[in-house]
């Protein structure tokens, strides 16, 4: 989305020193990442998602070369099953969906959030934003408060994606500081807004500067907000918060591409070459087809001629609307005859490269293998269910881990801006969890047997184990249990079944 997105930024500001005021008025500290990690967010891992990448480390990756007769030098698109968008989109879809719940221990305070989630239709926002995560290697969640039609003061959480913003300062991994960036187009101008959160001492400060450009790729000059933004204030001061008004999420892996860097990697950071491979096959086997047809071979005085202008080679060929038939020199009067060439498919050699490849890709990026399987007609994902052992299993549940941690802190960011702003108090007391959906897991008469078991032997009480089965809070365990029990004491025996009597 950002042309070279550190250059525009960091290296006006540090380096040419052409809006040196930016670096007085905000008190601009190190970067906490370098500009080639951002090149890869830019130029390679978007890219993929988005389905085409033409080149990478120098060397052509979808864009294909190659020479024909008569029209020279040309290039196409290799044909790609996309494998990108979709590992991102299917682990993103295995952690987080409509089935996962958000449970704050104060009902109070449950009604206000959950209120806002469906205002902000989160759940829905959430799990796109997870996709993009998964793909560019991190997101942002911001929570800030507007103004609707009323006049009445909403919280409103936005979602920023990897290549949209910069960390200033982070501490155990956890980004405290940072850089939003936004562009914009308005008749012949670039704009850009840089928004910085920064703390000063005890207080998080908020400054927003518009720049102006003739060129897209420029920051250009700073001008008034107005210009574009009336109601946005150039500084807010929050005196009461600690903790910044946004929260950073990354998938679960180590970076492996700057070690020193708090931002996180794409799935598929590691996996880029077998994209290519699986690609590449996929490309053979639909040309397959292509190649592959059916020729007739006939004597080359039966076609037309072609000279090419800067050889004057002279090549014979049919008509070219025509592709069935090939012109082919005969050194003999007696093989001046029309041939039929029929040539094998190779579907089923593709067919197991492809799954081999897709294979190799699962283990690189997080899945089991047989997680996505190629059948000759179409591409398929097959984790309906995932056993509790297997690869696709774990790695959902250590994503889980980091981001059940960051909703966790969304809530309290909610929490802390709502009482800044007076939308509603904080509670003091209160708990987070995050139910995610665990229908996926295999064998859930295994799980069954394990509660029960526990419960015939009287070591956890019978609401427990169907809490744990059903998935479902302890009060609506406890009240299935007496809908049943009220149920089994309001059936009365048959009279024909306990006396063995019949109809007369």
């Amino acid at each position: 989305m950002f042309q070279s997105l550190i250059a525009k930024i960091k290296a006006v500001m540090l380096k040419m020193g052409l809006i040196s005021n930016i670096k007085s008025v905000s008190d601009v500290k190190d970067f906490p990442v370098n500009d080639e990690f951002y090149r890869y967010i830019e130029n390679v891992w978007l890219p993929l998602y988005q389905g085409y990448l033409e080149t990478y480390k120098d060397e052509n990756f979808h864009k294909l070369e190659y020479t024909t007769i008569g029209r020279g030098r040309k290039t196409r698109h290799m044909e790609t099953l996309g494998m990108a968008k979709v590992a991102s989109e299917e682990m993103a879809r295995l952690i987080f969906n409509e089935k996962c719940k958000l449970n704050i221990s104060n009902e109070d305070l449950a009604e206000e959030i959950n209120g806002i989630l469906k205002n902000n239709n989160f759940y829905k926002m959430f799990q796109d934003h997870l996709e993009y995560m998964f793909a560019l290697g991190g997101m942002v969640m911001k929570v800030y408060v507007e103004l609707d039609r009323l006049g009445n003061k909403q919280i409103k959480i936005g979602f920023v994606t990897a290549d949209c913003f910069i960390p200033l300062s982070y501490s155990n991994d956890r980004v405290n500081e940072g850089l939003f960036i936004s562009t914009s187009r308005k008749g012949k101008k670039f704009y850009t807004l840089l928004e910085w959160n920064q703390w000063e001492g005890q207080k998080y400060v908020v400054r927003n500067q518009l720049f102006q450009s003739d060129n897209e790729n420029e920051l250009g000059i700073e001008v008034p907000l107005s210009i574009l933004y009336e109601n946005l204030a150039p500084e807010t001061v929050f005196t009461k918060l600690k903790r910044p008004t946004f929260v950073y999420i990354k998938p679960n892996i180590a970076n492996n591409i700057d070690l020193q860097s708090p931002l996180g990697i794409s799935l598929f950071a590691n996996a880029i070459s077998n994209i290519k491979a699986i690609d590449t096959v996929y490309d053979s086997f639909l040309r397959e087809f292509r190649l592959g047809k059916k020729r007739i071979i006939v004597p080359a005085t039966a076609v037309r001629t072609h000279v090419d202008r800067e050889t004057q080679a002279m090549t014979r060929y049919f008509d070219e609307n025509d592709e069935v038939y090939e012109a082919f020199d005969f050194d003999s009067v007696d093989n001046q005859k029309i041939v039929e060439n029929d040539i094998s498919l190779r579907v089923n050699e593709h067919i197991a490269a492809i799954q081999t490849e897709l294979d190799l890709f699962s283990a690189k990026i997080g899945f089991s293998p047989g997680t996505f399987t190629f059948d000759g007609k179409g591409l398929k994902t097959a984790t309906e269910v995932v056993s509790e052992n297997s690869k696709t299993y774990k790695s959902k549940n250590s994503h889980e881990t980091i981001i059940e941690e960051s909703l966790k802190q969304l809530v309290k960011t909610i929490c802390e801006v709502a009482e800044t702003y007076g939308v509603f108090k904080i509670q003091k007391e209160y708990e987070v969890s995050v139910d995610f959906d665990d229908s996926i897991v295999e064998d859930r008469d295994s799980d069954s047997n394990y509660w029960l078991k526990l419960q015939n032997n009287g070591n956890i009480p019978k609401w427990m184990a169907l809490q744990n089965i059903l998935k479902v809070s302890e009060e609506e365990a406890k009240a299935i249990i007496k809908d049943a029990q009220a149920e089994q004491a309001n059936e009365l025996p048959d009279i024909d079944e306990q006396f063995g009597g019949g109809a007369s």
